[in-house]
This record gives C-alpha cells, structure tokens and sequence, in this order.
C-alpha cells in the first residue's frame, strides 16, 4: 500500500511539473525580424498566462520557411507562427497542420537599398543590367522581385543573386557583390545612414501576408481554447504596440538584444504603414492571394485553384475578428 501511495504521488507530482513547466513558442525569424514583437509584449506582459494558462519562457526560432514549420510541429505545444509561403507547401505536402490566425500582413519591413555613392537606381527600370541580391529561392524576397520584374518587363535582363540572411545582403551590398538588396527592420533602422533606401517591397506589393499562426490539426481539435487564449494574447500585444510604441520598444530591445533607440525607430517605421502592417489575427484574403501569385511565380507550388476553407480554421479568433463572408 505504502509503495501504491509513492508512486501516486510521484505521478501527481510529476504531472505538476509538466503542468507548471515554462513553454517556448515557435516564432520564425524571432530577434531578427519584426514579426515577434507582439510576443516578446505578450510575454513580458504576462497575457500568455492570463489569457491561457500558460507559462512562456522563450521562444523557438530558425531562418524560416520548412524549418519554423517543423520546430512548430515538433514542440511540445504545435504551434507556431511562420510564413505562410512554409505553411501552404507544407499543407500541399501532406502535414496535418491548419492556419488559425493572421500575422504579419505587409512587407513594408524590407527596404530595398543601395549604396550610397550609387545613385544610378532610382527607378525598377534602372536594374537592367544590375545585380539584385534576394533570400534565397522560393522566399518572400524572391517572389517580390519576381513581380516587380515582371510587372516592369524586366524579366531575363536582371541577375538575381542569392544573398541569405540579411547580414551577409549587407556585406554583398558592402563590398560590391550586388547593385541592390533588401534589408529587413530592425537591421534597417540601424543600417539607414550607411546605405541609400530606394523602395520598399510594399510599393510593389501593398498587400502581402508574410506570416500566419498554424497549428497541428489534433491539436486544435483537442486544445482549442489554448490556441484561443494564444490568438488573444498575441493581439493584445499588437494593440499595445500601436498604443505604446516607446514602451514596446524597451521590450522589444530586451528580447531582440539591440538598442531602444533601434527598436524604436523600427516600431515607428512599421507603424506607418497604410494598410498596417501587424494583423490583430483576422485574414486579410487579398494579401494572401498576393502570396499565392508569387509562388506561382517562382514555381513554389503549381497553377490552378486554391481552397483556402480546406487549410483556415477561424474558429479560434475573436468573433469580431472572424470573416464576414
């Protein structure tokens, strides 16, 4: 009896622990981009716990596409926040996973720069004959300049060069290895006065969803008022953001390890955009389609019709946030 009566107790206790133990979430490019920054609120502000029930302690990240998608999975809470360009060629490819809420709904973060002794870009017909730098092929920054190339007639008279990561687009564009290529916030803000900014992605495409919130299917079926509780917390973080953008700014400096005068200037930057650039979890379909024609383009996934009711579960978001359609 005595040995029945530890054991139970080890159980309860261990499943306590579990219970009790701090959770990271999946956020692609978290530190590096600003797609983030209403988790590292939401965190700091303790509405994952609030509005939840759950502990967050950090956050899970990579350099995007397939690999956010599989860290999500993975993890022992599945979901994750992640480019949706990942989400559908992982959908297309068999994972079991459904979109649960929009994210990061502009590209207004990428600025397309030069040096600044070069002034000969000024215009997209200005890259003829010049070397555009990009991500890598099948990204974000690959369809964007697919559109713009084609758009301005500028297809086969461009070289396109695979950079990576924004840092080594940086030392590219330095050291004379490309004409052009993008810079993301907030390695733009701290970059501005070293190069000349000439466009950002969303003059060529005002409407693009980057990122939305996906979620292992069982999961939801199974759990849906954690993923509920999830989308609420990460919205009050974008509302404090557009109501507090120097406070938000301080936080974003802590989790991100830059300066708050960066982090500001970034926040700032992002705000301004038209057509906003953090979605509170509603579905902006015109950005998405956006999305879609850009992975047609660069033959990410193949031509025809795409069902977005076969891969959106609104079920999740806030009544008031949901589709009228």
């Amino acid at each position: 009896m005595k040995l029945v009566r530890a054991l139970v107790a080890s159980a309860v206790l261990s499943a306590s622990v579990v219970a009790h133990a701090a959770t990271d979430l999946t956020v692609t490019h978290f530190g590096t981009g600003m797609y983030g920054v209403p988790f590292a609120v939401a965190k700091a502000k303790g509405w994952f716990k609030t509005e939840a029930n759950l502990d967050v302690g950090g956050f899970i990240t990579s350099k995007g596409g397939g690999t956010t998608v599989r860290n999500a999975l993975a993890a022992d809470l599945p979901y994750g926040e992640v480019a949706l360009s990942a989400a559908i060629v992982a959908i297309q490819q068999g994972a079991e996973i459904t979109i649960v809420h929009s994210g990061v709904i502009s590209v207004a973060d990428q600025m397309w720069s030069t040096r600044k002794d070069d002034t000969s870009i000024k215009t997209y017909k200005d890259l003829k004959g010049k070397v555009l730098g990009f991500s890598s092929p099948k990204s974000v920054t690959d369809m964007i300049t697919t559109i713009m190339l084609n758009d301005n007639g500028l297809t086969g008279q461009v070289t396109k060069k695979s950079v990576g990561g924004v840092s080594s687009g940086v030392v590219a564009l330095r050291e004379g290895g490309v004409d052009m290529t993008y810079m993301t916030e907030p390695v733009w803000s701290r970059e501005q006065n070293n190069f000349r900014g000439v466009w950002r992605s969303s003059d060529i495409a005002p409407k693009v969803t980057q990122t939305v919130g996906i979620v292992k299917t069982s999961f939801l079926k199974s759990n849906p008022k954690v993923v509920e509780g999830i989308i609420k917390a990460r919205r009050k973080g974008v509302e404090f953001i557009r109501q507090n953008p120097e406070e938000a700014a301080k936080i974003m400096a802590v989790e991100y390890k830059i300066t708050p005068e960066n982090a500001t200037a970034a926040i700032k930057n992002v705000l301004s955009v038209k057509n906003g650039y953090w979605s509170e979890g509603g579905f902006d379909y015109e950005g998405m389609e956006t999305l879609l024609k850009g992975l047609r383009l660069v033959k990410a996934i193949p031509e025809g019709d795409f069902d977005w009711t076969k891969v959106v579960n609104e079920s999740a978001l806030p009544a008031d946030l949901r589709s009228k359609k």
